[in-house]
């Protein structure tokens, strides 16, 4: 087989997405660009429907971007929804963010090799993909209580400093 060496950009495609653990559901949308408003669109997608749009607290764990970083993303989306918790990540902590991690197997599963004929047929891959991985996910049982975290760091304080000089 024949490749061109010649690069044609096909664009740019934004895929936004959000993972409620206890639920195994997946919300995705695929946007042209980031930015504050495809986030509050992907938020909206989330909080307007059943349990979130009634429940007593949600909580959104995000990363530092651009789109819902500090205190005037808390104040923004707060404000508009007021069941709404906004728990930032300490930078450099993007593998305890959950949606990370599933994005990390988006790279890998979906988007490589780079093979595709549009931005239409990344979207399709993308939202299939999403569609057949919410089916095959489980609830995420956490099983660490605050009565074990309270044990551990007791644990803690009490065990001696490896490699402190006296």
């Amino acid at each position: 087989m024949r490749v061109e060496h010649e690069y044609d950009r096909g664009g740019a495609l934004q895929y936004l997405a959000a993972w409620d653990v206890q639920r195994a559901r997946l919300f995705g949308r695929c946007e042209p660009r980031t930015g504050i408003a495809p986030f509050g669109r992907l938020v909206a997608q989330v909080m307007s429907q059943p349990p979130y749009a009634s429940a007593r607290r949600v909580f959104w764990v995000v990363d530092n971007g651009p789109s819902h970083r500090g205190a005037t993303a808390v104040e923004r989306l707060e404000g508009a929804y007021p069941n709404l918790r906004l728990i930032h990540l300490p930078i450099h902590a993007s593998w305890l963010n959950q949606i990370e991690i599933y994005f990390s197997v988006v790279q890998r599963k979906v988007l490589s090799p780079n093979d595709f004929a549009d931005l239409d047929a990344v979207e399709r891959r993308l939202l299939a993909f999403q569609e057949r991985y919410e089916q095959l996910a489980t609830p995420f049982e956490w099983k660490f209580t605050r009565a074990d975290l309270h044990r551990l760091m007791i644990r803690l304080e009490c065990s001696p400093v490896v490699g402190a000089a006296a």
